[in-house]
């Protein structure tokens, strides 16, 4: 099976985020965590944490960046767990019953992303629509084997 890790290419994440993930976590794109939000009262960290950061599942930071992993489906069942607590503690779920159910259904989306090879970095983009989130993932392509991606190139004001 092949499931989601935060991975961290430099310490931008510790200093956009409001909190940083920790690299080598389990991820899932955790939009549900916006979406009591209005992204005009966040502030700029929490407005590029909704805008690009993925959700570690161990620290419950955010990174720019996940990897594919090969994974067991004993890791699958942990994300569900750890999810579910943190449904139940930080979002005030019913019952941990109910919240494995959402648990599952927000991994099982994640592991739905991994059609790529393991190693494949992905990219996530939101923004507010008419009836609610969109949401976009991208592949981020290495330029040569074994070198970092190219994540974004600085330009010059005039251009």
């Amino acid at each position: 099976m092949k499931f989601l890790r935060t991975i961290h290419l430099d310490e931008s994440d510790k200093k956009v985020f409001p909190s940083a993930s920790a690299p080598g976590e389990l991820a899932v794109p955790g939009t549900f965590s916006f979406s009591n939000m209005e992204v005009g009262n966040m502030s700029s960290k929490e407005q590029l944490a909704f805008k690009s950061g993925w959700l570690g599942l161990a620290s419950f930071g955010r990174c720019t960046l996940v990897q594919i992993v090969d994974v067991t489906e004993e890791v699958i069942d942990e994300a569900v767990g750890i999810l579910a607590d943190h449904f139940v503690i930080a979002f005030g779920a019913p019952d941990r019953e109910t919240a494995l159910e959402a648990a599952r259904a927000e991994v099982w989306d994640a592991v739905a992303l991994c059609e790529q090879d393991p190693g494949t970095l992905l990219a996530i983009e939101r923004e507010i629509v008419e009836d609610g989130i969109s949401e976009r993932i991208r592949i981020v392509k290495q330029a040569e084997p074994g070198q970092h991606a190219k994540i974004w190139t600085v330009v010059g004001d005039d251009e």
